[in-house]
Order: C-alpha cells, then sequence, then structure tokens
C-alpha cells in the first residue's frame, strides 16, 4: 500500500504534491532530479521523501506532466471516429505545447538513459487515449490492425514530432501542431481506403 494512502491522508497528499510540483520544475530547468534534490526544493525532509518516492525513477514517472491524465476525449465525445481523433490530437498536443519544456527534458533523459532501466517518458498514454479515439473501429479493423493504426498515428504526433518540426523544419509551434492534425487524419484515412499500416516482423535475435 503506497505510503500516502493510510493515515493523515490530506497532509501527505500535500507532501506528496509538493515533491511533484518541485521535481517539475527542476526538469523544466533542464535537470534530472534525484529523490534528494527534490527533497532540498520542497523543503521537505529527505527520510521522509523517499517515503513517497523510493527511487528517482518513480519520482520522475510521477512528476512527467502526461500522469494522471486518463482521457482526452471530454464528457461528451462525438461518435466519429475522425472527429474523436482531432479532439484527442488537438488536446494532446495542447499539452505537449503548455509543458513543452518538461517534454524535452523527458525526452532528453529517455535517449540518455540505459536501455535496461530507462526513465518514464513513454509509458503509452498517449497510445491509450488514441485509442480510445478510435475504439468504434474496432470490429471493423480488428485488435491487431487497429492496434498498428495507433502506433503510426503516435509516430507523428508526439513531443518528438514537435521537435523534429520545430527545430529541424523550422515551422512554428502552430503550424506543427496543423502538420501533426493532418498527419494523423491522413493515416486514418488511409487506413480506413487502403488498409492498415502493415503487420510488425519480430525483431531479430543475437
Amino acid at each position: 500500500m503506497p505510503y500516502e494512502s493510510w493515515g493523515r491522508a490530506a497532509q501527505k497528499s500535500r507532501t506528496r504534491d509538493a515533491l511533484v510540483l518541485a521535481a517539475r520544475e527542476l526538469v523544466a530547468s533542464g535537470v534530472s532530479p534525484t529523490v534528494e534534490q527534490a527533497a532540498a526544493a520542497a523543503a521537505i525532509s529527505r527520510t521522509t521523501a523517499y517515503r513517497y518516492f523510493p527511487t528517482q525513477r518513480a519520482l520522475l514517472a510521477a512528476a512527467h506532466p502526461e500522469t494522471g491524465t486518463a482521457s482526452m476525449l471530454g464528457d461528451d465525445p462525438p461518435r466519429d471516429p475522425a472527429a474523436r481523433l482531432d479532439v484527442v490530437i488537438r488536446e494532446f498536443t495542447a499539452m505537449i505545447l503548455r509543458t513543452e519544456a518538461q517534454q524535452r527534458t523527458m525526452l532528453r533523459l529517455s535517449l540518455e538513459a540505459a536501455p535496461s532501466g530507462g526513465l518514464p517518458l513513454r509509458q503509452g498514454r498517449a497510445i491509450a487515449w488514441i485509442t480510445e479515439a478510435l475504439e468504434p473501429l474496432r470490429e471493423r479493423l480488428g485488435n491487431e490492425a487497429l492496434h498498428r493504426l495507433v502506433l503510426a498515428i503516435r509516430s507523428a504526433v508526439g513531443i518528438e514530432a514537435l521537435v523534429w518540426l520545430t527545430d529541424i523544419a523550422r515551422l512554428s509551434s502552430d503550424d506543427a501542431v496543423d502538420v501533426m492534425r493532418w498527419s494523423a487524419q491522413a493515416l486514418l484515412s488511409s487506413a480506413l481506403s487502403t488498409g492498415p499500416p502493415p503487420p510488425t516482423r519480430p525483431l531479430p535475435r543475437d
């Protein structure tokens, strides 16, 4: 049972929130914060901080800007898959722009991390949001084909795409978002007219 889930819940929630906020601010400044650094920034003892986050990985997972967002569709989503997808992509890209500094730092940290450990940039949150948007197509496409389509759309939308479009292609943030929205709809249209992306191949074994 998580430490903050029993006894003095309100106080523990405030302490946890303070640690998460401190970690997010450190991430935004380009730092990969340790539990000790977050504790110091939040004026919380190191011992107390470790009760909430035993590892740096757990702290960074909680501090990721996308953590805690279960859905991007809202309370009254449209029925049309294309409209549902556009709602999700609009919300997803707006979140990325609001938290761009943190997103860029998390991307850098994930690229620098050792292959066996990794840092919690990619945990399938966006994949789950896109899947929810396209859920009405599951019966038509099937589970595997729908998943391949979701992966294709995710590859064209996100902080990775934003970095390339703005830093390499030199687009403005607004233009980059327009391109990502267009790409998502183009991939959906192609999947519905000519079929989903090809099946993935198993990775070669050493």
